[in-house]
């Protein structure tokens, strides 16, 4: 099909009214970003990223494994947790986000672990364990979510078996 370009200067418009209504006829209407079916979207070609299939499992991020920590003493520096959390295999990158108010910090940090099999054994090692007077919790950043049923239907006959209440009656 040919390519038209409309444009609001009437002097511009070449066009027979046939061809203007031929061109109308061929316009598909198309809302959001044209795509006219949800199964479009979803029939790409999509990159995958490492990890198992099944639900909860961790799911690698885009350059490595990531673990999640929490219940951090807030005096703890980023010395202290790096050189704790390094036994267990090289850091690739470590964030420690600080109080700005304080700049202590916040009671959490996120450290990447270019294998998976280090950040496995820092959860293993570190998790319930004891870091400057405090009780670790150490989990995957990043798990496979858990596969939900559609229940739209069930939700359509909840909401018609949930009734108004009866109305008064005038007598």
């Amino acid at each position: 099909m040919d390519d038209f370009t409309i444009t609001r200067d009437r002097d511009d418009i070449d066009m027979e009214e046939s061809d203007v209504d031929r061109l109308k006829k061929s316009v598909t209407k198309r809302k959001g970003r044209g795509i006219t079916h949800r199964s479009d979207a979803m029939s790409g070609d999509f990159d995958e990223i490492g990890g198992e299939d099944k639900p909860g499992a961790p799911q690698k991020s885009i350059e490595g494994w990531i673990i999640f920590i929490t219940n951090v003493h807030i005096e703890a520096t980023e010395n202290d947790i790096f050189d704790k959390f390094s036994e267990f295999g090289d850091i690739k990158n470590m964030h420690a986000n600080l109080d700005r108010r304080t700049g202590y910090l916040k009671g959490y940090v996120c450290i990447e672990y270019e294998q998976y099999s280090e950040a496995q054994s820092a959860i293993d090692a570190m998790h319930k364990g004891d870091f400057l007077g405090q009780e670790l919790e150490v989990s995957w950043a990043f798990v496979r979510p858990s596969v939900k049923s559609s229940k739209s239907g069930n939700r359509r006959t909840r909401e018609r078996r949930r009734g108004r209440s009866p109305s008064p009656s005038s007598d």
